[in-house]
């Protein structure tokens, strides 16, 4: 990406250099000068007025380097979120794409797109959660280290908040429409900052959607499942069929039974080859990639079948229950919202727990019950404390415990709680992430490398020079 210093050096020489007498604007274009130049007429003067208009405009079409509000890109505005907000899901740019690498400890990995052409040319894509990203895997809550690789995920993703410290790189604003060879458009969002990530089943539960298998072609325990995502309520759907392969791996799931390709084979609910018709049959898959024989770019693969709602309730609870243990080991994540400061310290903080847990974990949090906070950064790693997340975490009882009123934004829970401090430490201010342990939660130390060692906000690990440069 062209600093504005040097872009302006550019497209100013670019534009001057169209009209040989526009000396002085040329010389006017290098910005370096130690002494000031004088333009030898007012017809220069204008010319130069008119190349400095040009530029900035130009400069804002190609993305240039992002202001710290909203940009613009021709006509169109583009949204960025700000700290201390949760930012609506309808602004989100959506994505699709299977998961290739996960740094968990840092909240951020790299997904291959889908887009316009050939997909196993495309390269993977980093992205990074934010603070209050919400990740769910089966239907229910989880953390990044519970995804297998290669698992396809649907992404809602934002424009980073600060690119100044954005734990991976920061593109274009219009590079999700940059063409990229056989791989085609789509591929290379700027918006690579996640509000929500979510692999198929928990994407089609929260859109009211399931999957009506239409055809079955199957040879030797593998073949190709033809199938469309329709509205559970019914009603016409708009989305195309998709035929995805399927082999021996293939789960089956039915009430508390894992079946294999082979049992449905011998129930003779599936041929043992040939083709069958399905009859419309509605599931939900889990939908994953591998690479596929012949002249075929772009099809995905089925993990993961469930033939009814049972089977996925219990994938979803033993879910659940994984990721309500990791929650009370690394503490729940919250924004700061106010601080009032006393004397010698003491301070009253009011912050709002983040979204998409378990009920369980938001009722932990009781008016009058003791609770510990300590300060993180954007991707929710302690930052105080070189001994883990309670060493110089700040102590005290919970004064109140606010439901706000209406439906929360994703992200948030919707609830605030008050906490009193006698000994408050530099990193819980307004717009701040925190984290904040219960009572009743384990006092646990957490791996190294999901805590800082006050070595100051800036350490990461890895350092972000493990993507790519794009």
């Amino acid at each position: 990406m062209l600093s504005p210093l040097r872009g302006l050096k550019i497209i100013y020489s670019f534009f001057c250099g169209l009209m040989p007498a526009a000396i002085g604007c040329r010389r006017f274009a290098t910005l370096g000068a130690t002494k000031p130049v004088r333009l030898a007429s007012v017809a220069q003067q204008k010319l130069a007025a008119l190349c400095l208009f040009f530029s900035l405009q130009t400069l804002t079409a190609i993305g240039g380097e992002p202001g710290t509000k909203n940009d613009e890109l021709g006509t169109e505005t583009i949204f960025r979120p700000k700290a201390g907000e949760f930012p609506p899901i309808e602004k989100a740019h959506a994505y699709r794409g299977e998961l290739v690498f996960v740094d968990h400890a840092n909240r951020r990995g790299s997904i291959r797109i889908q887009g316009a052409g050939m997909y196993f040319r495309n390269k993977p894509h980093p992205f990074a959660m934010l603070p209050y990203g919400m990740v769910r895997y089966q239907g229910a809550p989880a953390d990044l280290r519970d995804i297998p690789l290669g698992t396809v995920l649907h992404v809602r993703g934002f424009l980073p908040p600060d690119p100044k410290t954005s734990s991976v790189p920061v593109l274009r604003i219009d590079s999700k429409n940059r063409t990229h060879g056989y791989s085609g458009k789509g591929i290379t969002p700027a918006e690579n900052h996640v509000l929500l990530l979510e692999d198929e089943p928990s994407h089609c539960l929260r859109e009211g959607l399931v999957w009506k298998l239409k055809e079955l072609n199957i040879q030797n325990k593998q073949g190709a499942i033809v199938a469309r995502r329709v509205s559970k309520a019914g009603g016409e759907s708009q989305a195309a069929e998709e035929e995805m392969t399927f082999d021996a791996a293939t789960r089956i799931w039915r009430g508390r039974e894992c079946l294999s390709i082979q049992d449905l084979v011998d129930e003779g609910i599936w041929p043992a080859s040939g083709k069958k018709t399905l009859e419309g049959h509605t599931v939900q898959l889990g939908v994953t990639w591998k690479p596929t024989p012949g002249s075929i770019f772009t099809r995905f693969h089925i993990s993961d079948i469930w033939l009814d709602e049972i089977s996925l309730q219990r994938a979803a609870a033993n879910q659940n229950e994984t990721h309500k243990a990791f929650i009370r080991s690394r503490w729940m994540p919250a924004f700061v919202d106010a601080v009032e400061y006393g004397k010698f310290g003491t301070a009253t903080v009011t912050a709002t727990l983040f979204g998409g847990m378990d009920d369980s974990l938001y009722s932990d949090f009781k008016k009058g019950t003791s609770t510990v906070m300590n300060a993180v950064e954007s991707n929710l790693k302690h930052t105080h404390g070189a001994y883990g997340p309670a060493h110089m975490a700040c102590k005290g009882p919970i004064l109140d415990v606010i439901k706000k009123e209406g439906e929360a934004p994703l992200g948030s829970s919707g609830i605030q709680i008050q906490f009193k401090t006698d000994l408050v430490i530099e990193g819980i201010r307004p717009g701040r992430v925190v984290r904040v342990r219960a009572s009743n939660w384990p006092a646990v130390n957490v791996p190294r490398e999901e805590y800082l060692n006050g070595a100051g906000v800036e350490e990461r690990f890895p350092t972000p020079a493990i993507f790519p440069k794009y």
